[in-house]
């Protein structure tokens, strides 16, 4: 039996998934696995793993899939948000492939609390990289069946470094390389005075509130060590993955960019204000067969965490989906039911 405890948000629990010792030499790790607490057993399931400089706060969203009878769970990455111990350095990995013990734990962990329900893969910006990048490596090795993944949604995943193409030129990767193996802990990205972060969070120009502690307003350094792992794990979605199940890929309908000194959180509230949406256009057909692409007109770079009217349509984009994909399942059921 998985052992429960309050979590920090009303009606939540949460679950800690001991990891051992941390490669890059940062002490134990753990992942945070967390549920509403009225969970139990479900058809249908969701697993909802964040983005860099973040953590699962976003109870609406929670609510979006609780409401149709899908049981929500969050992972809180190791090193990040809940997961975060002392002497680490959030959100730190040299190497994206090492959170695929956790992703796994934690499918365990909800089936066993659910009754094997069918699993719904939900991953926002770096957390989209991670999971496309690891659901491909569950095909492989054919086990996307036996851990009941029946979809994949993607909230403005992390598909390409933004910025002058001079930054994903093969001469800058090699530099990259060589700088990762012996800085790894370099900043090459300092924090920014806030820009993107206000016009989240409900002290500023937002509307949600979460800890500034595991989500600050302007980010979380960004290292040698750490850039380097995302664009080894953008090399391989460039060649071209599978992910073996129906994906869904939600962004904005355009970005924007952060004004320079004092951000003015207007100015950013309408579009996507940390990624280029046309490079997750560009390589949106690496992630594999039956893809499903919706920009989001005036979509902030997490839509849901859009201005209302925006987040409204991203919800309807995700409810079509989802209905899709349940109709889909009954039909495979009724023909197998036949032909059987």
């Amino acid at each position: 039996m998985t052992a429960w405890e309050t979590d920090v948000l009303p009606g939540y629990q949460q679950t800690t998934i001991e990891l051992g010792a941390d490669p890059d030499g940062e002490g134990d790790l753990v992942a945070t696995l967390v549920r509403r607490g009225d969970s139990g057993r479900a058809a249908r399931a969701v697993l909802a793993v964040h983005g860099y400089t973040d953590y699962f706060f976003n109870t609406e969203l929670a609510n979006r899939f609780t409401d149709r009878g899908i049981a929500f769970y969050a992972l809180d990455l190791h090193k990040c948000g809940r997961s975060w111990r002392e002497g680490q350095t959030p959100h730190f990995t040299t190497d994206l492939s090492r959170y695929g013990a956790e992703l796994e734990r934690a499918l365990t962990v909800i089936a066993a609390e659910t009754g094997e329900a069918q699993v719904y893969i939900y991953g926002h910006s770096a957390g989209g990289l991670i999971v496309t990048l690891w659901l491909d490596r569950v095909r492989q090795r054919g086990l996307t069946a036996v851990f009941r993944i029946s979809g994949l949604i993607l909230n403005s995943p992390f598909f390409d470094l933004q910025g002058p193409a001079i930054l994903r030129a093969a001469p800058t990767s090699a530099a990259l390389r060589a700088l990762a193996r012996v800085r790894k802990m370099t900043v090459v990205r300092k924090p920014t005075p806030g820009g993107y972060g206000t016009t989240l969070h409900r002290d500023y120009a937002g509307e949600f509130e979460y800890d500034l502690t595991w989500k600050p307003l302007g980010g979380f350094p960004v290292t040698f060590g750490w850039i380097n792992a995302v664009r080894r794990g953008h090399a391989r979605l460039h060649r071209g993955l599978d992910v073996g199940v129906p994906n869904l890929i939600l962004r904005s309908d355009h970005s924007v960019a952060e004004p320079r000194g004092s951000a003015d959180p207007n100015a950013i509230a309408h579009g996507d204000a940390v990624l280029d949406v046309h490079q997750i256009a560009r390589w949106a057909g690496c992630v594999g067969n039956h893809t499903t692409v919706a920009p989001i007109i005036d979509a902030k770079h997490d839509v849901f965490l859009s201005v209302s009217e925006s987040r409204s349509v991203a919800y309807r984009e995700l409810d079509r989906w989802l209905d899709r994909q349940l109709e889909a399942q009954k039909h495979q059921r009724t023909t197998q039911s036949e032909q059987g």
